[in-house]
């Protein structure tokens, strides 16, 4: 139970700080700033849950540690539930903050197609990427995502550092992708905004549920063949 109540509040924290940043003040820090927050949300809570659940806080990411022989099959099911749970809790949380920032300035809040910082692709949204680019974006990325995972955290590996590997992967590939995708690499982040954002963010949420998923098994199942271990 402890597991699990900390890959929600782990999820939860990731949604709330990453979108909020893109949401409350996107137009303040710009891109460079909404990935550097993504990024130290990771590196936060790799320390403050890690020594609890692993701060997986990332469904790909469970994927990848099972296929790689870390967890089993039950442990990964049950993460998952609470990833997804946590997502729409900071998700929710952050609606409420903006609805009521929108409330105080006299105007009814409008979520939009894309609100909460949910992922899409398309000529509507940001840099008007194809389906194909977005898809190779986040199976490529999400692979290089978990491959450092689980390279940082093998035995052997710098584990005194494996927070701040890992938040700062996040932060580069927010760099390079945030005009393609707003960048998922966590179907759990796409998740809990897209409920709540409804309409394309709902509809296109298949890709950024699938395509974490096929990058992860690919990092998972290569430390699983020992192509990427150490040992």
């Amino acid at each position: 139970m402890k597991k699990l109540i900390a890959e929600a509040l782990g999820t939860a924290t990731l949604v709330f700080f990453g979108c909020g940043a893109a949401v409350l003040a996107g137009d303040m820090v710009g891109q460079l700033g909404i990935s550097f927050a993504f990024g130290l949300a990771i590196v936060a809570m790799a320390y403050g849950i890690g020594p609890v659940s692993g701060c997986h806080i990332n469904p790909a990411v469970s994927l990848g540690v099972f296929l790689a022989g870390r967890m089993t099959a039950n442990e990964m099911v049950m993460y998952w539930a609470a990833q997804f749970f946590g997502a729409l809790v900071g998700a929710g949380i952050l609606y409420v903050i903006a609805a009521g920032q929108a409330a105080e300035a006299g105007a009814a809040y409008q979520i939009g197609a894309y609100g909460l910082g949910s992922n899409g692709w398309g000529a509507a949204y940001l840099g008007g990427f194809s389906m194909t680019a977005a898809l190779v974006f986040e199976i490529v990325a999400t692979f290089l995502f978990v491959t450092v995972i689980l390279g940082v955290t093998q035995t052997g590996g710098p584990s005194h550092l494996a927070g701040l590997a890992i938040g700062l992967t996040l932060v580069v590939i927010h760099i390079v992708g945030i005009q393609v995708t707003g960048v998922s690499v966590n179907p759990a982040r796409s998740f809990g905004p897209a409920v709540f954002a409804q309409g394309d963010a709902l509809s296109q949420l298949w890709l950024f549920i699938v395509a974490p998923m096929a990058g992860a098994a690919m990092a998972g199942l290569a430390f699983r063949g020992k192509l990427l271990s150490a040992d």
